[in-house]
C-alpha cells in the first residue's frame, strides 16, 4: 500500500473499490454525469443514485452488495452546494463519491466496523485522531460505535444534520461519519 502522505487519489479510490470487493461486494463502474432512466435527475448527484431502483425494492440488480467511485454533480436543486463552494473545504460542485451499498444484505454494524477498518487498516489514519458523528437519534450506530469499534464516548458527536435525504420521498435517515 502507498504512504498515506504520498497517496494519490487513483490510490485512493482503487484502494476502496478492492476493500470492498474483499468484503463481497460487485465494483460497479461510476454511471454518467446525465442519468439515462431517471427523468428526476438533470445530473447525478450522488453515488446512490444509479440504485435508486434496488434501493427502493422496484428491481434486483442480481447481487446484494455493490461499491463504486461515482462521479457527481451537484449545481442546484436539494443538494445545490454552489452556495458552499469557496466557504467550506469539503463543498464542489464536482466530485466522485466513493460509496459501498446493501439490498438487504447488511446494515449498520458491517457498515460501521468495515467502515474503521478501510479507514485505520488500509488507509493508515491515526485512530486516535478520528472523531466520529451520529444523529441524535440515532442510539444503535453510537452504541456499535462504542461498544463494538471502541471509541470513547466523548468522542462520539451528536449532530443533527447526520440525517439523509434525497428529497421528500424515498430513502431517507439516519447517517454516521468519521472526521
Amino acid at each position: 500500500m502507498t504512504s498515506l502522505y504520498t497517496m494519490k487519489t487513483a490510490d485512493l479510490r482503487n484502494a476502496f473499490l478492492a476493500f470492498y470487493e474483499s468484503k463481497g461486494h460487485r465494483i460497479v463502474p461510476s454511471s454518467s454525469l446525465v442519468p439515462n432512466n431517471d427523468p428526476t435527475l438533470l445530473f447525478t448527484n450522488a453515488g446512490m443514485n444509479q440504485f435508486k431502483d434496488p434501493l427502493l425494492g422496484k428491481s434486483d440488480p442480481g447481487y446484494t452488495r455493490a461499491t463504486s467511485a461515482q462521479r457527481c454533480v451537484r449545481a442546484g436543486g436539494k443538494h445545490n452546494d454552489l452556495e458552499n463552494v469557496g466557504y467550506t473545504a469539503r463543498h464542489h460542485t464536482f466530485f466522485e463519491m466513493m460509496g459501498n451499498f446493501s439490498f438487504g444484505d447488511y446494515f449498520k454494524e458491517e457498515t460501521i466496523t468495515w467502515a474503521w477498518e478501510f479507514a485505520t487498516d488500509t488507509v493508515g489514519l491515526d485512530a486516535s485522531k478520528i472523531l466520529i458523528t451520529v444523529h441524535p437519534s440515532d442510539g444503535e450506530s453510537r452504541k456499535i460505535w462504542q461498544d463494538k469499534v471502541g471509541i470513547p464516548a466523548e468522542r462520539v458527536i451528536d449532530l443533527e444534520e447526520n440525517f439523509w435525504t434525497m428529497g421528500d420521498t424515498g430513502p431517507c435517515g439516519p447517517c454516521t461519519e468519521l472526521f
